[in-house]
């Protein structure tokens, strides 16, 4: 089984106004270092391809942003554009995770828990009055 596949390409769609942003975008894009950028006039789209340890998508829009550019902020686009930012922080965050521990047998990681867990079994009564009689 191979990697995470840390390659990227997707699409920046902008809004309708102001026209002409499309060009202008994909100028400041290519500004990037290790960003390939494709303007997409008919779509008005900018097609970017990048790492991901390099690049996010939330990273790229948010620089378009911070530069005046106004994305397309319909419904869809909002919800892709979060499904899209989760996933990739996901991915990252995984990059860095340290690999899962199996544990030898299922029964000692019920014995462990058993052991922290706090249960019916206590009983809070003082020793000097359990045993007066």
């Amino acid at each position: 089984m191979g990697g995470p596949d840390l390659k990227k390409r997707r699409d920046i769609l902008f809004s309708k106004f102001p026209p002409g942003q499309v060009p202008e975008a994909a100028d400041h894009l290519q500004r990037l270092d290790e960003v390939d950028v494709q303007p997409k006039h008919e779509k008005r789209t900018v097609g970017v391809g990048y790492e991901l340890t390099q690049h996010t998508l939330q990273e790229l829009e948010e620089h378009l942003l911070d530069r005046g550019y106004h994305l397309d902020n319909t419904l869809m686009s909002k919800l892709t554009r979060a499904l899209v930012y989760y996933v990739e922080n996901t991915q990252l965050h995984n990059l860095d995770a340290p690999e899962r521990r199996i544990k030898r047998s299922s029964q000692e990681a019920y014995v462990k828990a058993w052991e922290s867990h706090l249960h019916g079994d206590h009983d809070d009564t003082p020793p000097e009055w359990r045993e007066y009689k």
